[in-house]
């Protein structure tokens, strides 16, 4: 384990303390509404936890009562640098989430912006930063809008580059895609659209592309974390777990099962904060 002191990775995560799903804002929902089993969720949350404490720090920013869905602190906002561009969600059942975390950002010492409250955006779900290209990929279509693009590459001069999301059950970007250091993009294809696609094969070199089947997909694969030498995921077929072990990573599993149920894993559990410009 690393040393503290030594530390570069630094993530937010919020405990589920009030999670459950309580409404239906995406096709995971269906069907889970008040069917969350809470000491597994406090289980399987405190595993991964303690997996990213294993190498990062990891600060906490405290539940809501009546906000479920709060520990998914990817969405708060995209940071870069000292920078965070805060989300508008598009369901007024999440937009009591903003005041929260604008606070938590402003007490931390954060620049914080906001976008036009018409433009809904969902932070880093749907805005990845990859480091190898020096790029944003923004997904679109479902929760983020695409004229969040502008924003975000004026704010943070970067490259965005925008991607249609065309499979309601991979509402973000994140579900389904997944920038890894040394170059590397784990995708799953067909959440997107026939252009986006084309768009990513262009982008990315065919030997920089794991391409994810459906059955990984729809285990959430996409939705990992990376930090150091591994990849945290809700789960991965062996063939994956050999491709991503083939680029110098190591995929270790932490079981999420009751965050699926809301459409969520890793990635969504967790928001880097250390993004470097």
């Amino acid at each position: 384990m690393a040393k503290a002191d030594t530390m570069t990775d630094r993530f937010l995560m919020c405990r589920p303390q009030y999670f459950e799903v309580r409404y239906i804002i995406n096709p995971w929902m269906a069907g889970n509404v008040h069917c969350v089993s809470q000491p597994d969720a406090d289980e399987q949350w405190t595993t991964l936890h303690r997996l990213m404490r294993d190498g990062a720090h990891v600060e906490l920013i405290e539940p809501e009562p009546n906000l479920p869905d709060m520990p998914f602190t990817a969405n708060a906002g995209l940071v870069v640098g000292n920078t965070v561009l805060l989300s508008n969600f598009r369901y007024a059942e999440r937009q009591t989430e903003e005041k929260h975390f604008e606070r938590w950002f402003r007490d931390h010492g954060f620049a914080v912006h906001k976008l036009p409250r018409e433009i809904s955006f969902e932070g880093a779900g749907d805005a990845l930063l990859d480091r190898a290209r020096s790029c944003i990929w923004m997904g679109y279509g479902h929760r983020s809008e695409l004229a969040a693009g502008g924003h975000i590459e004026k704010l943070f001069g970067l490259e965005v580059i925008p991607l249609e999301l065309t499979d309601p059950r991979f509402y973000h970007l994140d579900t389904c895609f997944c920038p890894l250091p040394g170059g590397s993009v784990m995708y799953y294809r067909n959440a997107f659209s026939p252009a986006s696609q084309a768009l990513l094969r262009s982008r990315i070199p065919v030997e920089s592309a794991i391409l994810v089947d459906e059955k990984d997909a729809l285990k959430f694969a996409c939705n990992a974390v990376s930090m150091g030498g591994k990849v945290i995921l809700n789960s991965a077929s062996d063939d994956l777990r050999n491709r991503l072990s083939q680029t110098g990573l190591r995929a270790e599993l932490s079981p999420l099962s009751e965050f699926l149920r809301a459409g969520g894993a890793s990635k969504c559990l967790t928001l880097r904060l250390e993004e470097p410009v």
